[in-house]
């Protein structure tokens, strides 16, 4: 576990928004507490420099408080109580919970209802695969309407090149914890999951108040999220200054022909 957060660089311009709380907590598993403890102890420095809190909050608990059998997400939901195993995988979990607990418990609940109305089964069923794929790959994305249309039409060269000077105004959060993670060791086919905001939200993306209520159980009927090669993002990555690089269509894939519209997120 220490090798892993060793690894990880907080310089990395996608990790700007979990730079403070990321560094703090990895620091204390280092110093030999559990991720469990340290994401515990996090959230209590927050409540001492007077972060917002929100209620019912959720605690970080060992992965073995899970019962054998029990849903991960239904124990979240009654217990609200966050198993937690010693990875990255899930220290970038309670980052996320960390910094947007409303929007997590929006999404723990619908989950939670899901499986309440429809068990576990060997497939999820779309709502909760919505879900999983957003919690664990998903990004938060606000841009200029010509940016905004070129990513709904796969057209890259669009994205990247032809409107490259719009991303000054663009706003992207990455938000799934399993995306973070694969971030510790970056590769060019890293595809983020994003969620489309409006051009002018009436937050910043990074508001949980403003996320948690604007997903409603109507945004998930499909998976509405448009694939983002993360890592040609202008200014994340050095070799993407040449245009060049887009031409790797193993990666920049062309729309397909049928491809259906995905929507912006109506404001909350």
């Amino acid at each position: 576990m220490e090798a892993g957060l060793s690894a990880i660089d907080w310089q990395r311009p996608w990790l700007a928004p979990w730079r403070a709380e990321g560094e703090a907590a990895a620091a204390r598993v280092q110093a030999g507490a559990s991720v469990a403890d340290a994401l515990a102890a996090q959230a209590a420095a927050g409540a001492c420099r007077g972060t917002p809190a929100t209620e019912p909050g959720v605690a970080f608990v060992p992965q073995h408080c899970l019962p054998a059998g029990q849903a991960y997400e239904s124990f979240i939901r009654t217990h609200r109580q966050v198993p937690t195993r010693d990875n990255l995988h899930d220290f970038f979990n309670g980052l996320v919970w960390l910094r947007y607990p409303e929007a997590k418990r929006r999404m723990n609940q619908l989950q939670a209802e899901a499986i309440a109305a429809q068990g576990v089964g060997a497939v999820r069923g779309p709502l909760r695969d919505a879900l999983t794929v957003f919690d664990e790959n998903g990004a938060l994305w606000s841009a200029p309407a010509p940016l905004r249309a070129a990513l709904l039409a796969r057209d890259w060269h669009g994205l990247f090149v032809r409107h490259r000077a719009l991303w000054a105004q663009a706003r992207l959060v990455l938000f799934g914890h399993a995306l973070l993670e694969k971030l510790v060791t970056p590769y060019k086919s890293v595809i983020a999951h994003v969620l489309v905001l409006p051009e002018q939200p009436p937050e910043h993306p990074a508001d949980d108040a403003w996320l948690a209520q604007a997903l409603q159980h109507g945004v998930w009927r499909t998976k509405p999220f448009a694939p983002l090669p993360v890592l040609g993002v202008p200014g994340w990555w050095a070799a993407n200054e040449d245009p060049a690089f887009y031409d790797d269509t193993a990666v920049f894939r062309p729309q397909a022909a049928r491809s259906r519209q995905i929507p912006a997120i109506a404001g909350a």
